[in-house]
């Protein structure tokens, strides 16, 4: 009488072999969900470029100097003492690796240039401030360092451009505007949040032109201004 519960010749094999293939087919298909695809090239560079919008500080040095009127008009000294405020600042940056990145710089601030002559001249001239927009229009190069203390980047920077210094139709006393050649350096730290593609970006910057006259004699002292402007905002990497 045959034993119902032996198993058929060739049973003992075909189990094992239909358990490896079936553990091989879902240890692939775990494999494969794991591998994400391989970066395109455009995707690439896309993933070098972040922009960031930060709120910048504005903190000018008073400068003074004999202003340039007609040599047949008394020379007096000139004080010009910015005042402080606060702007906005649009940085785009393309890092190709740690030490190796660039960026565009696009400010926008307003402020008053108050002016004081010494003695004071008898001409009808510019006896209180202009108020002025200031758009700054910059390129550097930037250098991130590649270690991270604390969880967050430090960084470097230096470049230079130009600033425009345009008087407003309020309170620019009829001045007309005016571009000057400026240079700047930057530092600061910065750090993306975790799992998101934002950060958060510190720094301090400073600026360095020649003191706008607005193409009139009267305001002519040709002496460098250095700008000040800490800042603080936010960065999305594309």
């Amino acid at each position: 009488m045959p034993n119902p519960f032996r198993r058929p010749a060739g049973a003992s094999l075909l189990t094992p072999a239909l358990l490896m293939c079936l553990l091989s087919f879902s240890a692939s298909q775990a494999i494969g969900q794991d591998v994400a695809p391989p970066l395109t090239p455009l995707q690439k560079q896309f993933d070098r470029i972040d922009f960031a919008i930060s709120a910048a500080g504005e903190f000018g040095t008073t400068v003074s100097g004999i202003e340039q009127r007609d040599a047949t008009t008394t020379h007096t000294l000139l004080t010009i003492k910015p005042s402080s405020t606060v702007g906005e600042l649009f940085t785009l940056r393309y890092t190709v690796k740690p030490y190796v990145g660039f960026e565009f710089n696009f400010g926008n601030l307003r402020y008053s240039q108050n002016y004081t002559f010494v003695p004071p001249p008898q001409q009808n001239l510019l006896f209180r401030g202009a108020q002025v927009g200031a758009r700054e229009m910059t390129l550097g190069y930037v250098a991130h360092l590649p270690y991270r203390p604390f969880g967050v980047t430090p960084f470097v920077g230096a470049g230079g451009g130009t600033i425009q210094f345009k008087p407003t139709s309020g309170g620019g006393q009829g001045l007309p505007f005016q571009y000057r050649a400026a240079y700047y350096y930057t530092a600061g730290v910065e750090g993306n949040f975790p799992n998101s593609p934002f950060g958060m970006r510190l720094g301090f910057r400073q600026l360095f032109y020649l003191a706008p006259d607005f193409q009139q004699n009267y305001l002519t002292i040709t002496r460098r201004v250095t700008t000040s402007e800490p800042t603080i905002g936010f960065f999305v990497r594309f």
